[in-house]
C-alpha cells in the first residue's frame, strides 16, 4: 500500500501531465486559429503583382498541400486575358464597390442577359457565352465582381457582397427601361445570384445557374476533402475567420435555403463529376426552387466550362430554357 508521499507525488504528476495536456491543447487550438485566419485572408484576397496560382489540390505533392494548408492559396488578382471581337461599350456601375463590365448590343434585341463569372475569374472568360446569347438575339452585360478585371479592390466574399453587385447591375438595366432581364451565373456567380434575389426581391424573367454550391461550409469543405483532408475542424475556423474578416456570419451563407424565395423560371446545370459541389447540394436547391424550374445534367463533366467542353447540349439546354421563358 502505498505511503502518503507517494501519493503526494502521483497527485503531483498528475496535475503536471495535465498541465501540460492543457497547455498542449491551447497551443493547437491557437495554432488552427492562426492558421484558418491566415488562410481565411488568402482565400478571400487576391495578391497583386505576378504571382503564380496554386495548383488544384489533386496536383499537389503531399509537401505541396501542406504548405497551401499552412499558409493558404497564392491566388494572383484576376485579370481580362481578351476583349470582344464586336462594338463593346466598357461601362462603370457604382455598388458597393466600382466594376467594370462590357455591354454588347444588337438591333431588335429579345432581351438582356447579364453575365457573371465565378470564384478566381473575370469577364472576359464569358465571351463564349455572350456569343452564344447574342446568336439566340440577347443583348450582354459581362460584369467583372469587386476584385476582378477592371473592378475596384483586391477582395472576394465568394459572392455574399458580390449579390449587391448582382442588384446593382439588374438595376442598372431597369433604369434604362430594359425588358426580358435574364442573368446567367457560374458557381459563385449562381451563387451571388440567388442571394441577390433572395436579399433584394429581384424579379428577372429568367435565370441560369451552374454549379451553385449548399452553403459556404460545404464549398470550403470541399477544398480540403480534394487535399485528402477532414473538413472538420479547419473548414469551420476558414469559414468563421473568413465572415469575420470580411464583416457577415460565413455559416448563414446558404444559397440551398435562398432558392426557396426564388419564383422566377430557372434552368438549373450541373458536372456529375463535380469534386467541388455535390449532387445532394443539387438536389436540394432544386428541390427548393419555388418557380418554374429545370435541371441538365452533365454526365461525363466537373467544376468547369460546360461550354466548352459539351458545347452541343449547352446550347440545347440555354435556347429551350429562354424559349420556354418567353412564352
Amino acid at each position: 500500500m502505498p505511503n502518503k508521499r507517494q501519493i503526494v507525488l502521483k497527485r503531483k504528476q498528475r496535475r503536471k501531465r495535465l498541465k501540460t495536456i492543457k497547455r498542449i491543447v491551447i497551443f493547437l487550438f491557437l495554432l488552427m486559429n492562426a492558421v484558418a485566419y491566415f488562410h481565411a485572408y488568402k482565400f478571400t484576397h487576391f495578391g497583386e503583382g505576378q504571382l503564380e496560382r496554386t495548383s488544384t489540390p489533386v496536383s499537389l505533392s503531399f509537401g505541396a498541400k501542406l504548405k497551401s494548408l499552412l499558409f493558404g492559396v497564392q491566388n494572383p488578382r484576376p485579370a481580362n486575358q481578351k476583349w470582344p471581337d464586336r462594338y463593346y461599350e466598357t461601362i462603370l456601375i457604382h455598388s458597393n464597390k466600382t466594376i467594370e463590365c462590357w455591354s454588347i448590343r444588337q438591333l431588335h434585341p429579345k432581351g438582356t442577359v447579364i453575365l457573371f463569372h465565378g470564384y478566381g475569374s473575370e469577364k472576359s472568360a464569358l465571351l463564349a457565352q455572350s456569343d452564344v446569347f447574342m446568336s439566340l438575339g440577347y443583348n450582354t452585360l459581362l460584369v467583372d465582381f469587386m476584385g476582378s478585371g477592371g473592378s475596384d479592390g483586391n477582395q472576394t466574399t465568394i459572392g455574399y457582397l458580390e449579390a449587391e453587385e448582382v442588384k446593382s447591375c439588374f438595376d442598372y438595366l431597369r433604369k434604362k427601361h430594359e425588358k426580358n432581364i435574364y442573368l446567367y451565373g457560374t458557381s459563385m456567380g449562381a451563387a451571388a445570384i440567388m442571394k441577390a434575389i433572395n436579399d433584394f426581391d429581384l424579379a428577372p424573367s429568367g435565370i441560369i445557374l451552374e454549379c451553385p454550391f449548399g452553403t459556404l461550409r460545404q464549398t470550403v469543405g470541399a477544398r480540403f476533402r480534394a487535399m485528402g483532408l477532414p473538413a472538420f475542424p479547419m473548414a469551420d475556423l476558414l469559414v468563421l475567420w473568413g465572415g469575420a474578416q470580411n464583416g457577415f456570419w460565413g455559416f448563414g451563407y446558404r444559397p440551398t435555403d435562398y432558392a426557396k424565395r426564388i419564383h422566377v423560371p430557372t434552368l438549373l446545370m450541373y458536372g456529375e463529376l463535380d469534386p467541388k459541389v455535390s449532387r445532394k447540394e443539387i438536389d436540394e436547391i432544386y428541390a427548393h426552387l419555388a418557380g418554374k424550374k429545370q435541371l441538365v445534367t452533365f454526365p461525363e463533366l466537373g467544376h468547369e466550362n460546360y461550354l466548352q467542353k459539351d458545347r452541343k447540349q449547352w446550347v440545347t439546354a440555354v435556347t429551350g430554357f429562354l424559349e420556354s421563358a418567353q412564352r
